[in-house]
């Protein structure tokens, strides 16, 4: 089915009865039997932290809606607690097969105070009072109005914003992207030349035009003064109604040559017009545990002769201070004799220590000012008349970082937020090692054996790994007090973010049904949530402990340990980085969606935008592939669909309506046809050939990631041609000898045949410990449920039975073992319970919970850790040498799994 419906249309119906529009071009009333979709219970929504945000910025959430319940062109109301109408906008994300809606978005305004528990639920609603955002587009640039600023952006050239003003007043202006790259890593290696780079906008875009939530896109280049362009960027401003700042998400591609350019800064910078006296000034940054550092241009305290208590006290509080002639007569004659600092600089270069120092202006020397742990990455500029907070998310955990202020003394400030530090070491983004003398795919091979280490020579490139930072710009009337810019910093670091109760997501079949609520009510259940518990803190401290943090790094994790040397093999081959092996996206997301915790939430969300951006190729050889786990997250050279799968980003997506999230997920779209070029297969000794077909690709994770991708779309557009590109792959493989035993097939990724299935390997048999754990199981269950194919069903449920089964049953109806080899069994003892679920198969679930403890009898393993400290650890660390990222995504996932499917089959 059709559903010809795109996001502008549905702003017509489901924005209309908001703020400042009549209420008689609303969309009609919903019936009751439409609006009753949803139990009372579950419409109550929270924030995920807990309370309600202290300073409401403006927030978009994404809400699921059963099968067949909402039509799509349903409005939408949002009422506090009390049941007040708030303003509201709402866009779909996802339909359901039958055109209803699946997910849509909702944007909440800025300034509003929603309460604890506001709700969202299909009806008209009277039209509140209020501001709203609008948008005015010309030929030259694109005008943004919240209400309380007004926001310019050129269609072309150096400046994104250029200029934000409030009551008519310029507060902010020039604000532009700015890199600089060495072409050697230090000086050790001879003369260092720095080129700088600057923004050029090619294209600009407007995605959302309010009335509650404004969204506009800027894609460009940064460019050099002798033209060279490269560092392909986007630029995603949100402005919500009624709010005093702007969200930017900032997003680069390295698109440059490793071997010469060694990026040493990439920020975003601005000009403060500054009108008020120097010693009206003030200059903020956020510090440790709600402190703040606060200080005048031109201090007035500390001096040998007191200007007065009220002088000293609204400077200190960042108002103007009294008229000169209120100062005291030594104070008010000589005052140009005291300092004016005008360069201020916070830098984080690493996770446990920040510095700020200052200047008074270039040609003079920089005096240390304060020092602290972990800075917030927020910062001010301005005085009484108006000035700009800014901050940097995940500021200490993505070091180096840095906050710079330059001119404060002049007519204007330039403002830099730096995403990645000058003052540290330039980025070397070098592949790790010379290749060992790997020429050949056999010497590649013996490599592998010994480090696990997939190396092909040019395959470890950087070149496409992408960042995004996300970065918030007040334009303020005034210097802020110190406890409102230590809730900015906050809200910085921790964005309020609205989300359903479990059991709603729930109720609604989202996301397969593969997954239940939390129950310790028997001594079984409760030892398999203890010890999903126990596995994620695990991980949460680790985290800490072993400081999982930095720019490229921040959001991954290690893949195994070495308890030789008390540390995970962070230098090992294929030991090191995890690059979403084995799911463990897929194990946070399940865990959070069960539980509503707000730490696996952030956990998740750190993972998502790391493994989405920097183990995914944004451009060039590679472009939609990603890169298996290794020592840098770019240098295994198994470029594959199953790590850039969307299967572990549609969650995040779909919870936020994320709008560079689902650019990813587009642009993985086409990755089934990289898998001619770059076979996953290309080493393994008699694959398969690909016949006289455009590729070869597995039906496990080569497929499975297909499925993902191209189902996600579907659901995202209700387009049938990528129904119709899913029904040819599922035909083909329930028509092979062995269904999905037959392991791969030619295949044609392009063309009116698109998705198609060939038998390119007579009848035999092919099966893989791997095929099934990299959302396999969770696509595989959603497509059965969307698309009606039984014979692709049938093939589906005979492999899941068959994976774990013993070796007499695989030959009794393969004619053949099957060939995949009993590692990682437990993680598919999550298949035999999906089989046993779907046949109604009480001995069959008994098997599924036989493989499920087969590493850990009943529960029995002892869920602690061992201090190691003194010579034995660099630092005092708690180990669990038994626990490996495999494992733990595998075991949770099949833990959550198979108590959703055969939980009323668990014995004690």
């Amino acid at each position: 089915m059709t559903t010809d419906f795109n996001r502008r249309s549905f702003f017509k119906t489901a924005a209309l009865p908001l703020a400042g529009l009549a209420t008689a071009s609303a969309a009609p009333a919903p019936s009751p039997a439409r609006a009753a979709a949803v139990p009372e219970d579950q419409l109550a929504l929270h924030w995920l932290e807990g309370s309600a945000p202290a300073l409401p910025l403006g927030t978009t959430l994404g809400l699921p809606w059963p099968r067949g319940q909402q039509k799509k062109d349903q409005a939408f109301q949002a009422l506090d607690a009390q049941g007040r109408p708030l303003p509201l906008q709402t866009w779909p994300l996802a339909y359901w097969p039958d055109g209803s809606l699946k997910w849509t978005a909702h944007a909440l305004p800025a300034g509003v105070d929603a309460g604890a528990n506001p709700s969202i639920q299909p009806g008209a609603a009277p039209a509140p009072a209020g501001p709203r955002v609008s948008v005015r587009e010309t030929a030259e640039a694109v005008e943004v109005d919240t209400g309380l600023i007004r926001c310019t952006l050129p269609r072309s050239g150096a400046q994104f914003i250029r200029s934000i003003e409030r009551d008519g007043r310029e507060i902010l202006r020039a604000c532009t992207l700015v890199a600089q790259a060495d072409d050697k890593p230090d000086a050790g290696d001879g003369a260092v030349t720095q080129t700088r780079f600057d923004s050029r906008t090619t294209k600009l875009t407007v995605e959302q035009a309010g009335p509650v939530r404004a969204v506009v896109k800027v894609d460009g280049q940064h460019r050099s003064a002798a033209g060279r362009a490269w560092l392909p960027f986007s630029l995603r401003l949100y402005f919500y109604a009624g709010a005093e700042s702007v969200r930017v998400m900032h997003s680069f591609v390295f698109d440059g040559d490793e071997q010469r350019d060694f990026l040493r800064g990439i920020g975003l910078r601005f000009e403060v017009p500054l009108r008020d006296a120097l010693h009206d000034r003030h200059v903020r940054f956020a510090g440790e545990a709600g402190g703040l550092w606060a200080e005048g241009v031109r201090n007035l305290t500390g001096l040998r002769r007191d200007p007065g208590a009220a002088v000293r006290e609204a400077q200190l509080a960042g108002r103007a201070t009294p008229p000169l002639a209120q100062w005291s007569a030594q104070v008010r004659q000589l005052h140009q004799r005291i300092p004016a600092w005008g360069d201020y600089t916070l830098s984080q270069l690493n996770a446990d220590g920040f510095q700020v120092r200052k200047r008074t202006q270039p040609g003079h020397g920089w005096i240390p000012a304060a020092f602290g742990h972990r800075a917030p990455g927020s910062g001010y500029i301005g005085g009484a008349t108006g000035g700009v907070a800014f901050g940097l998310r995940d500021f200490w955990q993505r070091h180096p970082t840095q906050l710079d202020i330059r001119g404060a003394i002049g007519d204007a400030a330039e403002v830099t937020v730096w995403m990645h530090a000058p003052d540290a070491p330039a980025m070397d983004l070098r592949f790790y090692h010379d290749g060992l003398g790997q020429e050949t795919h056999e010497q590649e091979l013996e490599g592998l054996e010994m480090t696990y280490e997939d190396y092909e020579k040019g395959f470890g490139t950087p070149v496409g790994i992408a960042r995004s930072s996300e970065i918030t710009l007040w334009a303020l009337a005034a210097t802020p007090s110190r406890e409102r810019l230590v809730q900015m910093a906050a809200a910085v670091q921790t964005p309020p973010q609205l989300a359903a109760a479990p059991q709603r997501y729930l109720a609604a079949g989202v996301f397969g049904k593969l997954w239940s609520l939390p129950d310790r009510s028997t001594p079984a259940r409760q030892k398999i949530e203890d010890k999903l518990d126990f596995l994620f803190d695990f991980y949460k401290k680790e985290t800490e402990q072993r400081h999982w943090y930095g720019f490229w790094d921040y959001g991954d994790i290690r893949h195994t340990y070495d308890a030789d040397r008390h540390e995970w093999r962070y230098d090992v081959g294929g030991f090191a980085w995890d690059n979403s092996e084995l799911s463990p996206d897929l194990w946070l997301w399940y865990a959070w969606l069960r539980s509503g915790r707000a730490d696996i939430f952030r956990f998740a969300e750190a993972m998502v935008r790391h493994t989405s951006e920097v183990d995914i190729y944004h451009l060039g050889r590679f472009q939609g592939l990603g890169s298996r786990h290794n020592v840098q997250h770019w240098g295994c050279s198994a470029k594959q669909a199953r790590i850039s799968t969307s299967a572990y980003r549609r969650f995040y997506y779909y919870l936020t309506a994320d709008e560079r999230i689902g650019d990813i997920m587009r642009e993985v779209l086409s990755a089934d046809a990289k898998m001619d070029e770059v076979d996953p297969v290309r080493k393994i000794a008699g694959r398969a050939d690909k016949g006289p077909w455009p590729a070869r690709i597995g039906f496990g994770t080569d497929w499975g990631s297909v499925v993902a991708n191209v189902l996600t779309e579907w659901e995202r557009t209700g387009d049938p041609r990528w129904r119709n590109k899913l029904v040819r792959g599922m035909k083909g493989i329930a028509a092979m000898p062995h269904g999905f035993f037959t392991g791969s097939g030619g295949y044609e990724p392009t063309g009116p045949n698109e998705g198609a299935f060939h038998n390119v390997s007579g009848n035999k048999l092919s099966a893989s410990h791997l095929s099934a754990v990299f959302g396999g199981v969770e696509m595989m269950a959603e497509l059965v449920e969307l698309i009606d194919e039984p014979e692709f069903k049938q093939a589906w449920l005979q492999y899941c039975e068959l994976y774990n089964a013993p070796r007499e049953q695989q030959v009794k109806a393969l004619g053949a073992p099957h060939g995949g080899g009993t590692v990682l069994s437990v993680g598919h003892s999550r298949l035999t319970a999906y089989a046993a679920r779907q046949k109604q198969d009480k001995a069959l679930a008994q098997r599924a919970w036989r493989e499920f403890w087969a590493d850990d009898p009943r529960g029995h393993k002892t869920l602690k850790t061992t201090r190691v400290d003194g010579p034995l650890a660099l630092n005092p660390v708690d180990e669990a040498p038994w626990i490996s990222t495999n494992d733990t995504a595998q075991w949770g996932l099949a833990a959550i799994q198979n108590l959703a499917l055969i939980g009323d089959q668990l014995t004690d």
